[in-house]
């Protein structure tokens, strides 16, 4: 099969690969792109198009792997073609961003599939997967292109923003935690403290991830925890260290006033809990 790659930067570069080591034909653009695009795109075979035009009629299936903030503007480019094809949304954007982008192809006949990559650029020795959702007979032709690959593909099912709300719920935690470690760190470092942060930090139990048994107990013991956020807000301020994080912890633990000590809740109520009700 004939596939479009939007753009090989070092995650499209790698899913790339993996299709064309499948045996398909992947196509990509050069116009525009930068020098280090043309390496990757020569390393991992790829076949280079005059331009955006001629790259989209030739593709069967086109996916974007692009920064976030350049998303619906590559797929308004693609959308404003014509392309009848298969448009694989996998950037790491919003479920309402992805909702419009589907939106924008509605009058050109292409059908639109909701992905997410979670993971790094995929390899043998360090997979990724490829969450995808939208039509099922065009989820399994796109799973098809990645089949046995090191981009291991999963269909969620068919409701765009699947894959995307799975992105958004993973990357919340996964970035947010590395840079709330980032500052941990600095306001140790800071008092001279951090030998005892690593300590306490080998004591702790678990992946806060996999644990929903815990939220309820965190809501009941919420009002406690959100006034010691503010003092952590107030020490990294001190230092001139971001806090955001921290005022936005106690924000989080404000949304469970209601559940104080409260040790009965379930974990599905303990999380309704955190929902604004939009009347308010």
């Amino acid at each position: 099969m004939t596939v479009g790659l939007l753009h090989p930067g070092r995650m499209g570069s790698a899913i790339g690969a993996a299709m064309a080591d499948g045996g398909h034909r992947v196509l990509w653009c050069p116009a525009g792109r930068s020098a280090g695009s043309a390496r990757r795109a020569e390393q991992v075979g790829l076949t280079p198009t005059a331009d955006l035009a001629e790259l989209l009629a030739a593709s069967e299936v086109v996916f974007s792997i692009c920064p976030p903030a350049a998303a619906e503007d590559l797929a308004g480019e693609v959308a404003d073609t014509g392309f009848t094809g298969v448009f694989v949304e996998a950037n790491a954007i919003s479920p309402h961003r992805m909702t419009a982008i589907a939106r924008r192809f509605s009058a050109t006949g292409a059908t639109v599939l909701d992905g997410s990559i979670i993971g790094p650029p995929p390899s043998a020795a360090h997979p990724a997967r490829v969450y995808l959702a939208g039509p099922a007979d065009s989820v399994e032709l796109a799973s098809g292109l990645l089949a046995g690959s090191s981009a291991e593909p999963v269909s969620l099912g068919e409701r765009i923003g699947q894959a995307s709300g799975l992105k958004m719920a993973y990357g919340s935690f996964q970035k947010t935690s590395r840079a709330l470690a980032a500052v941990s760190h600095a306001m140790a470092d800071d008092y001279g403290v951090t030998d005892h942060l690593l300590a306490e930090a080998r004591r702790l139990d678990g992946n806060a991830l996999l644990d929903r048994d815990h939220f309820p107990s965190a809501a009941a013991r919420a009002w406690r925890w959100a006034p010691e956020m503010l003092e952590a807000a107030e020490s990294a301020r001190a230092l001139g260290l971001p806090d955001a994080l921290a005022t936005g912890s106690a924000e989080v633990m404000s949304r469970w006033a209601a559940d104080r000590d409260d040790f009965d809740l379930d974990p599905a109520t303990a999380l309704r809990h955190l929902h604004r009700d939009p009347t308010d």
